[in-house]
């Protein structure tokens, strides 16, 4: 983008030029659009670039405007676009006027053109949650252990939001835990005295608006839930493909001698004697009601008085990577998403079977030989997640991703059941908008001032034509005088 006046035209950027600066300008001189023209390898951009690209979503998005803005990927046509219009616009800097005139009006130029109607408000739109359990054995009053991963992803456009590490790890260690302790469940001498209850949240991207509704569900309107009897804690994972770091957010420091103490204790433990490598720490952060938006999930549950935690590898909530369209399938590494869900399931198997005040070392590994975390399986739900958008307002509930997600949910747990919410039509939560993804045409048009001047040379042209055929005829009607005079000269005498 090299002009000084925008209004009415198209701006194009590319990713790796893209500026703040200029996409402002575009904004405040009312440009007819701006396309953000992103490329196909994501992973080959650098990393400077992908971290400020992120850091500015948040404002793209809390900006209001009137100017439509486009994301496309890369092709060779886009590119040529974007390369010719770049070198027609840096080229006038160095013309004179006269020279600038002809440019603007002989140069090539492109009329981008959208197919589509106007965005609209979708009604009934439905959120989908999964919840399935691993039922205890030993008694009625169980405790029940909560684990929880959201599985929708945001970003600025929502076509292109995967979600890779938010939260597509978070979902893949779920099923993998679910996968683990299904197989301990299922032999009498290692089903365990706690209920283990499952759930895959939808909406959490739009303030946990899936979570919410569940609770409401099992505490408010049922007299039977698992949720309103013995919670020994609710654990929520929430970016935990990467890094080498875990920490665990609370809300509430856990007191001693609780289970959600155990399990604090028990992280710190396999952490310290099996991966070493892994730095663990809790980070205490209240619930500000004030805010419009939750900082995790697991204060969803706070709210209602339930103990809960997130654990994750980010440091704070505030953190981009969390909601943008640059969490691709790259950002996971899969080799530490397979170190974490291992520290997590030898911790949980930990607290669920009482293993320290057993004496047994922190040392001793549980998920060993067949019983061991599957980093293959971790790679493909990854891999699978990642291949299709999963923003909330492109997943209803007869979407592919909440079907196989919750064919895996089946394959390893009980009751598997669906939750739906929708947003109150009369002061509603959250709202959707169709027309997600537009086709743009572009048409390789003459600039207006070439028709002008194209009209003043034909009419020069012209002009010139008739003045050169009105002193052809002149010039013969003198020729024609002249001989008739010396044809007949007497007759011109007295």
């Amino acid at each position: 983008m090299a002009a000084e006046v925008l209004s009415r035209r198209c701006v194009i950027m590319r990713l790796v030029d893209f500026s703040y600066e200029e996409y402002q300008k575009a904004l405040r001189q009312s440009a007819g659009a701006v396309v953000i023209i992103l490329p196909k390898n994501m992973s080959a951009v650098p990393q400077d670039i992908v971290q400020q690209f992120m850091e500015l979503e948040p404002e793209m998005l809390a900006t209001e405007t009137i100017v439509p803005i486009y994301f496309a990927m890369e092709d060779d046509e886009l590119l040529s676009i974007y390369t010719q219009t770049l070198t027609s616009s840096s080229s006038q800097g160095s013309l004179s006027a006269a020279e600038v005139l002809l440019h603007t009006a002989t140069a090539n130029g492109f009329q981008m053109v959208t197919s589509g109607a106007q965005s609209k408000a979708i009604s009934d739109w439905a959120i989908t949650s999964l919840e399935g359990r691993l039922a205890g054995v030993g008694g009625e009053d169980l405790p029940t252990i909560v684990l929880v991963a959201h599985y929708d992803s945001f970003g600025v456009a929502p076509w292109l939001s995967y979600g890779a590490d938010s939260n597509g790890s978070g979902v893949s260690m779920l099923l993998e835990l679910a996968r683990l302790f299904s197989k301990l469940y299922t032999y009498k001498r290692t089903h365990a005295g706690y209920n283990l209850l499952f759930f895959v949240s939808g909406g959490g991207k739009f303030n946990y608006q899936g979570t919410k509704r569940w609770l409401e569900d099992n505490l408010d309107h049922t007299d039977s839930s698992l949720l309103q009897d013995n919670v020994a804690f609710v654990l929520c994972l929430d970016t935990v493909g990467n890094g080498d770091t875990l920490h665990l957010h609370v809300s509430k420091p856990p007191k001693e001698g609780t289970p959600q103490y155990s399990l604090l204790k028990e992280l710190e433990s396999v952490v310290a004697s099996q991966y070493p490598e892994v730095k663990f720490s809790m980070v205490h952060k209240k619930i500000n009601l004030a805010d419009d938006m939750l900082a995790w999930e697991h204060e969803r549950f706070g709210i209602r008085r339930l103990p809960a935690f997130t654990l994750s590898h980010l440091p704070s909530h505030r953190l981009a990577r969390r909601s943008s369209i640059m969490d691709v399938r790259p950002h996971v590494d899969v080799k530490k998403l397979s170190r974490n869900t291992k520290v997590m399931a030898e911790a949980l198997a930990r607290v669920v079977y009482n293993l320290t005040e057993k004496g047994t070392p922190g040392d001793l590994q549980i998920f060993t030989e067949q019983m061991q975390v599957q980093e293959e399986q971790l790679s493909a739900v990854v891999d699978w997640l990642t291949a299709q958008p999963r923003a909330a307002q492109l997943l209803d509930k007869d979407s592919s991703v909440v079907s196989t997600l919750e064919y895996h949910l089946g394959h390893y747990l009980k009751d598997v059941k669906r939750h739906y919410v929708k947003a109150d039509k009369r002061d509603p939560e959250f709202v959707f908008y169709d027309q997600l993804k537009q086709t743009m045409n572009a048409y390789r048009v003459k600039p207006a001032i070439f028709d002008l001047l194209l009209a003043v040379c034909i009419a020069a042209y012209l002009g010139m034509m008739y003045l050169a055929i009105q002193r052809f005829f002149s010039l013969v009607l003198c020729v024609i005088d002249s001989l008739l005079f010396c044809i007949f000269p007497c007759q011109c005498m007295t």
